[in-house]
């Protein structure tokens, strides 16, 4: 492989590791809040314990995404000059905004929320969780404002060959910004709560059933079941604005190689792009022109229109196969778990083994849905403006090959630590109040005020 290609995989590796930390936080920060709300308002210390529980793995995922995404810019000096030499003036400002408006606010008041509790009074604790919070919010906004404006390019203008803003609010609600910005905020809330409630799961199949593990399992399910409805329609809006402005990814995403009317949805097929047909196919008759536009005759463009203008047809295809079947499991998994809870009171075991495989199935479908939309927007890498192989620097391609096995080594490491201290956590006995070891105890509250027993 040359030298572009294995910056791409090296990118792609670093952002595929990257997006796995934010996932996880942008969400799991909010999770915390509405648990840290449930205590001040109950003072019931089962939700305390959850919540001291979930800032730990808060904490240790905003470290890694924070580590990982230092790297990750590194990149684009060192393999992508071409990229911030031609958009650098759109680019650099809007990461900018991310550094001042989210990161900062999350480094500053991230100590407080971690191990001010007791020391500091209990309203300024959870304002300084709430801003936690915002700022991975506001930190997703401006990165995804960035991506959107890569996918659909608005208020700009080229002068020699450079871009130059025109319109700043054009740039920043660009025609994609709201779907992708939605869809990925959703995905957030899945790949946490998921991750709340898979991993509780796993606690409580190994006998621990005290209140905080029930009651971070419950609040796992629950926003689970409620968001997976949410994101089929926010990724059907999704959709039909990417048919709009990207119609040569979709046709990649259902492999439609000739423009046709009443298209039929590939279930399954191998698209192959050297001979522009699919093999093994399995199709129903005109339900993906059903879906795609909403009209049982609603044409689609065919690849074939977009010859040497569309992306890898392989690739796309599948990973959008994968992200939509995750989907499915996450909405028959949820519904089941939380059916459970509202007949029992508490989830059976089967549906706590299913919610314990699916602890990671947040970051299945969001990595499958980063790749459809990454590598379905190539060959470019700013949509009309910049070429992907026109960005990339003059990188040796052995020096690439060994800076991406370094990488890799170390993300699998990492990885593998990461993983490794979760499970740690989960076979942890649970807090019990006030009078855990290593907890200071909390002014104003009798000994008595400890677990309200059951669930």
């Amino acid at each position: 492989m040359d030298g572009v290609m294995l910056s791409r995989i090296q990118f792609a590796a670093n952002i595929s590791f990257h997006i796995l930390f934010p996932a996880i936080t942008i969400a799991l920060g909010w999770i915390l809040l509405f648990l840290k709300l449930r205590f001040n308002a109950t003072r019931d210390e089962a939700w305390m314990d959850a919540y001291k529980f979930w800032v730990k793995v808060f904490a240790l995922s905003f470290a890694m995404g924070v580590v990982s995404g230092v790297t990750m810019s590194f990149q684009f000096g060192t393999n992508w000059p071409g990229y911030m030499e031609r958009v650098g003036n759109i680019a650099g400002p809007l990461l900018a905004y991310e550094v001042i408006t989210a990161f900062f606010l999350e480094a500053t008041f991230l100590a407080v929320m971690l191990f001010g509790y007791g020391r500091v009074p209990d309203r300024l604790h959870t304002l300084a969780t709430f801003l936690v919070a915002l700022g991975t919010t506001m930190s997703a906004f401006w990165i995804l404002v960035l991506n959107s404006w890569m996918q659909t390019p608005a208020g700009f203008e080229i002068r020699d060959g450079v871009a130059h803003a025109t319109d700043w609010a054009a740039i920043i609600l660009n025609p994609s910004m709201p779907y992708r910005v939605t869809h990925m905020l959703l995905a957030s809330g899945l790949t946490a709560s998921f991750l709340v409630a898979g991993l509780s799961a796993f606690r409580w199949l190994r006998g621990d059933d005290s209140p905080g593990v029930l009651r971070a399992m419950r609040v796992g399910v629950f926003v689970a079941a409620t968001l997976i409805p949410l994101q089929i329609l926010a990724g059907d809006m999704h959709g039909l604005n990417t048919l709009h402005h990207q119609p040569q990814k979709v046709a990649a995403m259902e492999g439609i190689w000739e423009t046709e009317r009443g298209a039929g949805l590939r279930l399954f097929a191998w698209p192959d792009d050297a001979g522009r047909r699919n093999r093994f196919e399995v199709e129903i008759p005109r339900l993906g022109s059903l879906i795609l536009t909403h009209s049982w005759d609603g044409e689609i463009r065919g690849l074939n229109e977009f010859e040497g203008q569309h992306p890898p047809v392989l690739p796309v295809f599948l990973a959008f196969r994968v992200m939509v079947g995750v989907g499915v499991l996450m909405l028959l998994v949820s519904w089941w778990a939380a059916l459970s809870f509202w007949r029992r009171g508490r989830v059976s075991r089967p549906a706590a083994w299913a919610l314990a495989a699916m602890t990671f199935s947040g970051w299945v479908a969001t990595l499958a849905g980063w790749y459809t939309t990454e590598i379905g927007r190539q060959p470019w890498l700013v949509t009309g403006i910049l070429r992907t192989g026109e960005a990339a620097g003059p990188v040796p391609a052995g020096t690439v090959a060994t800076s991406l096995a370094a990488y890799l080594a170390v993300y699998a490491f990492l990885l593998l630590a990461y993983l490794g201290t979760l499970l740690h956590l989960a076979r942890r006995p649970a807090l019990t109040g006030p009078d855990a070891p290593g907890e200071p105890k909390r002014p104003g509250l009798p000994a008595a005020a400890t677990l309200v027993p059951g669930e």
